[in-house]
């Protein structure tokens, strides 16, 4: 090959590698161009606002509505029919047990009762006097049998009477408070017609049920607490505290429910049977764990997730100190606002609680906690 060949060779490659030199080069431009495009047009911030993940203190709790019932309450009632003769109460009124409420019309059974004792003296005379003779073998012993089977008769009689004028006189049967009266003077009753509501409020039962999974963790005399809503504007005046009385032999087959009888204490006689009240019971131990506002968490079909903000690297704090990430969480029982967290978010982790609807994995946030979303573990309705 001449050197002139050669020359020309090198000539050439040079400029093959000048050609491929600027390609490479325009591409290069190309994409620094790309990027300070992309980056001057960058997704804007987004403004959320966000609660630091601290372990508190949780108590397992479990939370129902019940209905107050009188320990003793009867509606009082007549065993047998007759005529008003005398009221002796007021509706409203506090009375004791065994006091005389109603009295009936009971002249008939009165004359009757004369008739019957006549009857039971005549038949004790005769039996007297055939005691005498049986003495002197004047009568037979089967005359004498009989004489104290009559007189025996006659003293039943005269017992069965007398109960039955002891029913005209309808009677407190314990201590309590009579409702509102439900007969007038000389009204004719009959057998269980309703005549007033007696109450013994001293103490109250509280009705309630429960789910079937929560059976073992139920207990005689365990304690519960009873909200009474709106009884009084002081609201630790309408939170009482009780327990457990009894639970029922059988789960409910239905609803699979399981009734449960609680008690409380009515000292005051604020509260009366019939209230609709709420009841919670604490579960076990307290227990130490996470803690967020319900809304802070998104429920799909993969599960239960949250946001959580990273911090950005220090060249992009210019704009966002706050880049978002969702995580999957496992989530625990509910208390008001609050769910427990079980795993998912660590100490200290900056979870978003509100506009998570505009967040997405890499998004630049924002934090404004000036309108912060409700975190209370017993919220109360509020009043108007």
């Amino acid at each position: 090959m001449t050197q002139k060949m050669v020359k020309r060779m090198i000539i050439m490659l040079l400029i093959v590698g000048l050609v491929f030199g600027a390609i490479q080069g325009y591409h290069m431009f190309v994409a620094q161009m790309m990027k300070k495009y992309l980056s001057a047009n960058s997704q804007p911030a987004a403004t959320v606002s966000a609660i630091s993940a601290k372990k508190t203190s949780w108590q397992r709790q479990i939370k129902t509505v019940g209905t107050l019932r009188a320990v003793e309450g009867v509606m009082i009632s007549s065993e047998v029919s007759g005529m008003v003769k005398k009221i002796h109460f007021k509706s409203g009124d506090t009375v004791k047990k065994g006091q005389l409420l109603i009295e009936l019309d009971n002249s008939q059974e009165r004359a009757q009762l004369q008739g019957l004792e006549a009857n039971m003296a005549l038949a004790k005379i005769n039996f007297e006097r055939n005691q005498e003779q049986i003495q002197v073998q004047s009568i037979s012993q089967a005359q004498l049998d009989t004489s104290i089977a009559n007189f025996k008769r006659a003293e039943a009689d005269v017992m069965m009477q007398k109960a039955l004028m002891d029913k005209k006189q309808i009677r407190a049967p314990f201590d309590g408070v009579l409702g509102i009266s439900k007969i007038n003077l000389g009204q004719f009753i009959n057998p269980s017609e309703k005549i007033v509501s007696l109450q013994n409020r001293a103490a109250l039962y509280v009705d309630f049920t429960l789910p079937q999974q929560e059976i073992s963790s139920l207990a005689m005399n365990q304690k519960i607490m009873v909200n009474i809503t709106n009884l009084d504007h002081d609201k630790a005046k309408n939170n009482m505290v009780g327990s457990i009385h009894a639970l029922d032999s059988e789960v409910n087959q239905t609803s699979r429910n399981i009734k449960v009888e609680g008690l409380i204490e009515n000292t005051n006689q604020q509260i009366l049977p019939g209230m609709f009240v709420r009841v919670l019971i604490n579960i076990g131990q307290p227990k130490t764990l996470f803690t967020l506002p319900q809304t802070a968490l998104s429920f799909n079909a993969f599960g239960t997730t949250a946001f959580v903000l990273q911090p950005k690297e220090e060249k992009d704090q210019e704009k966002s100190g706050w880049i978002a990430q969702q995580v999957f969480v496992e989530t625990g029982d509910r208390r008001g606002d609050q769910v427990s967290i079980l795993s998912g978010i660590k100490d200290g982790d900056m979870v978003v609680t509100s506009g998570q609807i505009k967040l997405k994995n890499g998004t630049p946030v924002i934090i404004n906690n000036s309108l912060e979303p409700t975190n209370n573990p017993m919220p109360t309705p509020q009043e108007k």
